[in-house]
């Protein structure tokens, strides 16, 4: 399934000029999706559905797919009925997302909405709802998964249960997304906002490592920002993320040679499937760059979980083979040239036997 950036914007805590300039800006770095929320309406039918169906053309025009957030007091406050999504159809939603769940067979009946809404379950429950609504014979084309976001500091999902709740969707091929948090985002649905990710250990990352970390996993199609509004810096840093293959940060050191650096940033690295505790190894490199010299240098300390080393001309056959540390040792036939960024060690839980893998510079 093709991956998505999304963004989240907050109409009833807004202003829509405000908005719009957003998510062009947005758009504009290729982000193709939009959270948003209609948890809190004050004003009446009408002029809700006016002003979100603005909102909607607007973004569509942009080419965005509009999710609404809608929870069952909506329903209530708007006179409408689960039973007829007209009023989320005329708005020009592409689907709404469940905030409160049924007996299952009503999410079922809703996914053949004359309409084609999409209907949005929430993710972050570790218990057998979907399959619940999937024994109803559900329109599963129309039915996405999101997880929920976290406003208040400590309260986010810890990432082992984050995993059994995802696995549940996606081993039934359903469309998944999760929230990252903007450092620099005050917005979003209720007066606390600590920031709004789906992970606590998210929480104070920077966005790019976020999102790595979400699409690294294989679970997560979509990742969107949960506040608003993320800063240029942040929307431009994930418009040149590479959603399909890991891309890690390194800071190379002073004496890496150029050839080093030529192997490091340049090639295609995978690792080896015979895989080692000690080491990522990307042994293909050294068969390309065995011609090339690698004098010893940055070889005689121990090195660090993170470290990036490639043999030096002392290593024999194994010269310019490129190696990540996982374990800490000592070996001078290696030249450290570098080492991951700390916020990003958190990646190399996810590069397995064969992951593909590269590097940019920091």
């Amino acid at each position: 399934m093709k991956r998505a950036l999304g963004v989240s914007v907050y109409p009833d805590h807004s202003d829509i000029e405000k908005d719009k300039a957003y998510l062009k800006k947005a758009s504009e770095c290729g982000f193709s999706r939009i959270f948003m929320s209609m948890l809190e309406v004050t004003e009446g039918k009408e002029v809700v559905k006016e002003k979100f169906k603005s909102l909607i053309g607007y973004a569509k025009g942009l080419g965005y797919e509009t999710i609404l957030d809608v929870a069952p007091n909506i329903f209530d406050e708007l006179e409408i009925s689960y039973d007829d999504l007209t009023f989320f159809a005329e708005t020009g939603a592409d689907g709404i997302r469940l905030d409160a769940g049924f007996d299952g067979n009503k999410e079922a009946k809703l996914t053949y909405n004359p309409f084609d809404l999409a209907i949005e379950l929430n993710m972050s429950n570790d218990v057998a709802y979907l399959d619940n609504i999937l024994t109803y014979e559900a329109n599963v084309p129309f039915l996405y998964g999101c997880h929920n976001f976290y406003p208040q500091e400590g309260t986010a999902l810890p990432y082992d249960f984050f995993e059994r709740c995802s696995v549940r969707f996606k081993k039934q091929g359903i469309r998944t997304a999760a929230f990252i948090n903007s450092q620099a985002g005050v917005i979003g649905p209720w007066d606390v906002n600590d920031g709004l990710p789906t992970l606590e250990m998210h929480r104070h990352l920077p966005v790019e490592v976020q999102a790595k970390h979400l699409f690294a996993t294989g679970l997560i199609d979509d990742v969107i920002i949960g506040n608003a509004y993320a800063s240029d810096e942040e929307l431009e840093a994930l418009g040149q993320l590479n959603r399909y293959q890991l891309a890690l940060a390194i800071e190379f050191t002073k004496e890496a040679s150029t050839v080093e650096k030529e192997i490091t940033l340049t090639e295609q690295h995978f690792r080896r499937g015979d895989i080692t505790d000690q080491v990522v190894r990307s042994t293909e490199v050294r068969k390309k760059y065995k011609n090339e010299a690698n004098p010893a240098h940055d070889n005689t300390q121990a090195f660090q979980i993170g470290d990036v080393v490639i043999g030096n001309d002392a290593f024999g056959k194994y010269k310019n083979e490129l190696q990540i540390v996982l374990q800490p040792h000592t070996d001078d036939r290696k030249n450290k040239v570098g080492k991951i960024t700390e916020d990003e060690l958190l990646l190399l839980d996810f590069v397995k036997p064969w992951t593909k893998f590269r590097f940019i510079e920091k």
